[in-house]
């Protein structure tokens, strides 16, 4: 049976640059489409220790 990517350990993330920030604001995009408060890496394929949270109670607080 085949481990789910879910269960899988997470790398660190070592550095911020610019591919990590497009990461990011990518998956705050899929995070508001879905719509959702928060996304982890790992639930994209990406096995690194990033999230997306927002927990803002009005449309217009959002940050993206």
């Amino acid at each position: 049976m085949r481990e789910s990517i879910l269960r899988k350990k997470s790398l660190p993330l070592e550095n911020v640059n610019d591919s990590t920030r497009k990461l990011l604001d990518d998956m705050l995009q899929t995070m508001y489409a879905a719509p959702g408060i928060g996304l982890a890496a790992v639930q994209i394929g990406v096995l690194k220790r990033i999230i997306v949270v927002d927990i803002s109670k009005k449309e217009e607080e959002k940050n993206d």
